[in-house]
């Protein structure tokens, strides 16, 4: 396996172990339908959250660049195919994560209710 997608797994396991820590329950990782894939999905309470993590190994390298409007309008697909196959009646809130760094030494970012899903506009 190629170095990066090691550094994404152990990312995505440090965010899921974040929201474990913070009360959620992790419903689904890396859970698919077609092209539309979330990160992590995430309950608790009332709060469905679906997370999406960036992980980058240098310190200085901002991962939330990588999460552009096309990666939100990605998110907000995925989450909505996720909710009308499923029978989750809960508040819905988009997280992002932002790791850098390595298992010796890194920084955890977490943005809760990161974005609001844009609204689509009708002509």
């Amino acid at each position: 396996m190629a170095r990066h997608n090691d550094t994404g797994k152990w990312g995505e396991q440090l965010a899921a172990d974040k929201l474990i820590a913070d009360g959620f329950t992790i419903l689904h990782r890396n859970w698919r339908m077609g092209k539309l894939e979330i990160d992590i999905i995430a309950c608790r309470d009332n709060v469905i959250v679906f997370a999406e993590v960036k992980t980058r190994s240098e310190l200085d390298v901002d991962p939330l660049e990588a999460v552009d409007k096309r990666k939100i309008s990605h998110m907000v697909r995925s989450a909505e195919a996720f909710l009308r196959a499923s029978d989750y009646p809960y508040e819905v809130r988009f997280d992002l994560f932002a790791i850098n760094g390595s298992p010796d030494d890194c920084k955890l970012e977490h943005l809760e209710d990161a974005f609001y899903p844009p609204l689509k506009s009708y002509r």
